[in-house]
């Protein structure tokens, strides 16, 4: 949509094909229905929270930095606000209204709009001679490719895109998961299924190296099968070499301590339940799922007296509180991904253009090119900032 409206405003005839009922099915339930525009900061802080290729997008994002983003929606009539992280609103907390406002203008240019799955492009000579739907063929000397990644299919964005420009000779880079959930074979996992830890420092060690290679606080959620929630969320687009226990995540449950001043609560509470047994003295600390695995974990006996609890032992609850450690097996499924890692090699297309270097007349734009970055408004504004670049030179 930011290229079509981009192109047209230069008077170029632009046709818009998407194979859904509605443009911007995928605009409309980012930032779980309320949209996160981009991020309220300057273009090299995007550059450096893109870990996939960043530096590819230095001249899209210098041509249109966020500022240029918050100003277009503004004029659009979409009111934004600015939230914690930098993290850019509409006012209304509704995506539908970022959608609206982008075919309202698409609208405003002319841009012919149409429902239609594309099959595949045309060339002539090997140069972009069009496209062929499922109905016909539509001739055009200039084609983008803006069709997403392959997380949430139910969107359209399907992987679709990848196969095509593979099928034009450009090289995809292998489609896989970013800001997504992490798998564990953990058995505590499951057994605290659904508890929401609120405030948690969350670290990432890498055990190939042993050095943490990640660091958050907030909030983290146990599932079925491993872990989520926003910092687990972050922490995924770090993992880029994903194998079977190669990384550890360190859950401090009691991050507002220090391991001094949480010696001292144990210290307390152990002398405050002193007759009772170690296992039911501790729901004052936890949440009752997470009782039976920390206890385990510190190798007290449950039926131990609080008053036989010794100082190792001590010591051991400590490092388990300071350090719940959790190994990862993998990555949840792509479809419930947030963002695609991975897709057209960026070599391959020209970073002032967003231009195809192999095929002339086509061109790129957002989650189809290997470019991801953290969680925050910024894959949005990539895909603004790569679709304007590929408007104002078709």
């Amino acid at each position: 949509m930011m290229a079509a409206a981009t192109a047209a405003a230069r008077g170029r005839r632009v046709l818009l094909l998407d194979k859904n009922d509605r443009l911007g099915k995928k605009l409309r339930i980012t930032g779980k229905g309320r949209c996160n525009v981009t991020n309220d900061c300057e273009p090299d802080a995007v550059i450096r929270s893109t870990p996939g290729n960043g530096r590819f997008l230095f001249s899209a994002v210098h041509a249109f930095p966020p500022e240029a983003t918050k100003r277009l929606f503004e004029s659009l009539g979409v009111p934004l606000k600015t939230e914690r992280g930098q993290r850019v609103f509409p006012v209304s907390d509704c995506a539908e209204d970022v959608a609206e406002a982008l075919i309202s203008r698409l609208r405003a240019l002319g841009v012919q709009t149409e429902k239609a799955r594309v099959r595949s492009v045309l060339t002539e000579d090997g140069a972009v001679a069009g496209v062929r739907t499922e109905s016909g063929a539509f001739t055009a000397p200039h084609v983008l490719l803006a069709m997403g990644g392959a997380s949430y299919p139910g969107t359209g964005s399907n992987g679709d895109g990848a196969r095509l420009a593979a099928s034009l000779g450009h090289t995809v880079t292998p489609l896989r998961p970013s800001l997504v959930g992490l798998r564990s074979d953990d058995p505590d996992c499951p057994a605290a299924q659904g508890l929401s830890l609120v405030n948690c420092g969350v670290k990432v060690r890498d055990e190939k190296t042993g050095k943490v290679i990640y660091e958050d606080f907030g909030e983290l959620l146990f599932t079925h099968d491993g872990l989520s929630g926003p910092t687990v969320l972050s922490a995924s687009a770090h993992l880029r070499e994903m194998e079977p226990g190669r990384y550890t995540v360190l859950i401090d449950l009691k991050p507002a301590l220090s391991e001094e001043q949480l010696d001292k609560r144990l210290l307390r509470d152990l002398g405050e339940n002193k007759n009772r047994n170690f296992a039911n003295s501790l729901p004052a600390l936890l949440p009752q799922s997470l009782i039976g695995p920390v206890v385990r974990r510190s190798g007290i006996p449950p039926a131990c007296k609080c008053n036989s609890v010794t100082k190792e032992q001590r010591q051991s609850l400590l490092r388990v509180l300071k350090g719940f450690a959790v190994s990862v097996s993998g990555f949840a499924p792509i479809e419930g991904a947030i963002v695609t890692a991975g897709g057209v090699d960026v070599r391959e297309v020209d970073p002032r253009t967003m231009a195809s270097k192999k095929v002339p007349g086509l061109f790129f734009a957002g989650e189809i090119l290997d470019v991801d970055a953290y969680t925050g408004g910024f894959n949005l504004q990539i895909a603004f900032s790569t679709g304007f670049c590929a408007g104002q030179n078709i």
